[in-house]
C-alpha cells in the first residue's frame, strides 16, 4: 500500500547535505500526493513527543514546499539532532509525564530500558505509514530494529567518515574533504614560514577515509589512516621532507582513531548513547613525540568539527537529492528496510546494515603505502569514481541498481 503520510528525522552528527535530501524528499513526495512530517530531534523525538490533538511543535513538523524551499543552501539540519538511543534509554533521560509507564517497559540494563514500544505507539498516534532515517552507523542500527519490528523503514547514510557498510559513499564526506585541503592550503604558510612540523587530526573514529583522501588531493607528505604505524619510520619520513624542502617544514594528516605500535589512544568523557567516548587527541601525542625525538617545533590543528560545517558542496548535493528520490521511489514502491547506497559508482538500494556490522574501513592493502605513509595512486583504471568497492559479494545479493 502507498504511503499516506512520511516521517523523516536525521540522528547523531550533524554534515553538510541534510537540509538538501529533507527538501528534495518533501519535494518528491508531495508529487505523489504523500504528507511528510519532518521529526525534530532525531530518535528523541519519537520517544519524548507528547502528541496532544496529534500536534507536539517541540517534536514534530509538518513539511512542504514553503517552508522548505531555502533550507538547502544552509549546513546542518534544520530538523536538529540527537545521539538518543530509544532502546537503551536512561531513565532519567525520560521525561517525567511518560515515566509512568516504566512499569511495562523492558529493563535491558541498570537504569535503562528499551522504549521501543514507546516508539511504535508514537508513530501510530502520528498516523505516519514509513519513515526515513537519515544518519549513521548508530542512527541506522536502530532504523533496523524497527524494521525487524514490522515498522518499514527506508534509510539514508551520512558520516563524514564515509564508514558505513553496504555502500561507497555517505552524505557529508565530500564536503568534509573540502574543507580539510581548504585549512591545510591556508595553513601550509604559516607552518612553512616558521620551518615547523604541521600536524593535522580529522575525523574518523574507526575509519580513516578522511586522511587518506586528504592527503590523495593535497599533496600531503605523510598521511596516517586506521593503520597501525611504525613511529619511528614516520618520524624519519618526515625529518627526511622537511630536510627536502626548499622551505623546510613537513605536513602529516591522522585519522582521529589512527596510533602507532605500542601506543593506546586514550579516551575522555562519559560515553554516548551508543556507548562511544571521545579520543584524546592523537595530533597532540604525537607532537609530543616529534619535539622530543626529533627537537622540531610543530602546528598541531584539528580539522574536525569545522569540517562538517557550512553548506554542502557540489557531490553532497548531487548525491544528497538522488539519495532522497530514490528513498521516496523505493517506500512509493512499498519497500523497507532498505538503506539508499552507491556500489560499484552506481546509485542503488540495499540492506540497512544490521546490528553489530562492524564499521567500513580502508582497504589498506590496495589504498595505502605503508612503507611509504602515503596512499597509492597507481591501479586506479576500472575503479569507480570514489576509488573503492564493497566487491561483487556484497553487491549481488543485497542490492539492486536503480535504473
Amino acid at each position: 500500500m502507498t504511503a499516506k503520510r512520511i516521517g523523516i528525522l536525521t540522528g547523531g552528527g550533524d554534515v553538510p547535505g541534510l537540509n538538501s535530501v529533507i527538501k528534495a524528499a518533501v519535494q518528491q513526495s508531495e508529487q505523489r500526493g504523500i504528507e511528510v512530517i519532518g521529526i525534530r530531534r532525531g530518535w528523541q523525538g519519537l520517544t519524548h513527543i507528547h502528541p496532544v490533538d496529534g500536534v507536539d511543535p517541540d517534536y514534530m513538523l509538518p513539511l512542504n514546499r514553503l517552508n522548505t524551499r531555502t533550507v538547502d543552501r544552509s549546513g546542518g539540519t534544520f530538523l536538529h539532532s540527537t545521539r538518543t538511543q530509544p532502546s537503551r534509554m536512561k531513565i532519567e533521560e525520560i521525561p517525567m509525564w511518560l515515566r509512568r509507564k516504566l512499569g511495562t517497559m523492558q529493563e535491558v540494563a541498570r537504569g535503562m530500558v528499551d522504549l521501543t514500544p514507546v516508539v511504535l505507539e508514537n508513530l501510530r498516534k502520528l498516523d505516519i505509514d514509513h519513515l526515513i532515517a537519515i544518519g549513521g552507523d548508530d542512527t541506522l542500527s536502530y532504523a533496523r530494529r524497527l524494521h525487524d519490528e514490522g515498522f518499514p523503514v527506508v534509510c539514508i547514510p551520512k558520516t563524514m567518515d564515509n564508514d558505513v557498510p553496504n555502500t561507497e559513499y555517505c552524505i557529508g564526506f565530500s564536503t568534509a574533504i573540502t574543507r580539510a585541503v581548504d585549512n591545510i592550503s591556508r595553513q601550509r604558510t604559516t607552518v612553512g614560514s616558521h620551518e615547523r612540523i604541521g600536524i593535522f587530526r580529522v575525523f574518523g573514529r574507526d575509519a580513516g577515509f578522511t586522511s587518506l583522501y586528504t592527503a590523495y588531493v593535497t599533496g600531503i607528505h605523510c598521511c596516517i589512516p586506521e593503520h597501525v604505524f611504525d613511529l619511528q619510520r614516520l618520524l624519519s619520513l618526515l625529518k627526511e621532507e622537511q630536510r627536502a624542502n626548499p622551505s623546510s617544514y613537513a605536513l602529516v594528516v591522522l585519522s582521529e582513531g589512527a596510533t602507532w605500535e605500542g601506543h593506546t589512544v586514550q579516551h575522555y568523557g562519559e560515553p554516548d548513547a551508543y556507548g562511544h567516548r571521545k579520543k584524546m587527541s592523537i595530533g597532540e601525542a604525537l607532537s609530543q613525540e616529534v619535539k622530543a625525538q626529533l627537537g622540531e617545533e610543530t602546528v598541531v590543528s584539528d580539522l574536525t568539527y569545522d569540517l562538517r560545517g557550512g553548506p554542502p558542496d557540489f557531490i553532497d548535493r548531487l548525491v544528497a537529492i538522488t539519495f532522497a528520490s530514490i528513498a521516496v521511489e523505493c517506500i512509493a514502491d512499498g519497500g523497507s528496510g532498505r538503506m539508499v547506497a552507491i556500489q560499484g559508482g552506481r546509485f542503488v538500494d540495499a540492506e540497512i546494515p544490521g546490528t553489530g556490522r562492524k564499521s567500513r574501513t580502508v582497504d589498506v592493502e590496495k589504498m595505502y603505502d605503508t612503507e611509504r605513509c602515503l596512499p597509492k595512486y597507481g591501479q586506479k583504471a576500472g575503479l569507480p569514481i570514489f576509488l573503492n568497492t564493497l566487491g561483487q559479494r556484497a553487491i549481488r545479493p543485497q542490492s539492486r541498481a536503480i535504473a
